[in-house]
């Protein structure tokens, strides 16, 4: 069992100069087994499930990852999950301490899916995810949203991938 390991991302196939394009083979049906995995946490706010500053909060976390030399090599790993109609939580893996940014771990083990469409169907694929812990034979815990691009990105690739994460 891989502790920590995500499945390989190809970082550098970048046309957009923004988001890699996201290649979601090794990511579906997966089990991630996380032991005291950093991540910088934030929060974002909404109005009725629709975000309002993810930019300008997505922008700042990542341009202090950078800054201290955090980001992993091998891609990137943004986990979200709303926490009520106005706000949202999000979880930035990293590989060490970041400054001015509140600092989690996170231990377990995720099932993965894969998910494609617009991201207007996030309740639907949490549902989903839910459904599948239990086939899985788990209990569903958190469910986290991996959206592998922006929606700009997303645009111009013509793929919307969308990774569901449940905790079991």
């Amino acid at each position: 069992m891989d502790i920590n390991v995500l499945p390989p991302m190809n970082m550098s196939d970048n046309p957009t100069g923004c988001c890699p394009r996201f290649d979601p083979q090794g990511w579906d049906g997966r089990h991630l087994h996380f032991r005291e995995k950093p991540f910088v946490r934030a929060t974002t706010h909404g109005l009725m499930h629709v975000p309002l500053d993810m930019g300008r909060v997505f922008t700042r976390v990542q341009t202090r990852i950078e800054e201290a030399g955090a980001q992993p090599d091998e891609g990137y790993l943004v986990l979200s999950r709303d926490l009520s109609g106005t706000e949202a939580e999000h979880y930035f893996a990293v590989t060490g301490p970041v400054p001015d940014e509140e600092m989690v771990t996170l231990s377990g083990t995720f099932l993965t899916r894969v998910f494609e469409g617009p991201y207007r169907k996030a309740r639907d694929w949490v549902h989903d995810m839910e459904v599948a812990a239990t086939v899985d034979g788990h209990e569903a815990k958190r469910v986290f949203l991996f959206y592998t691009t922006c929606p700009r990105c997303a645009q111009s690739y013509g793929k919307n991938y969308v990774v569901g994460l449940v905790e079991i």
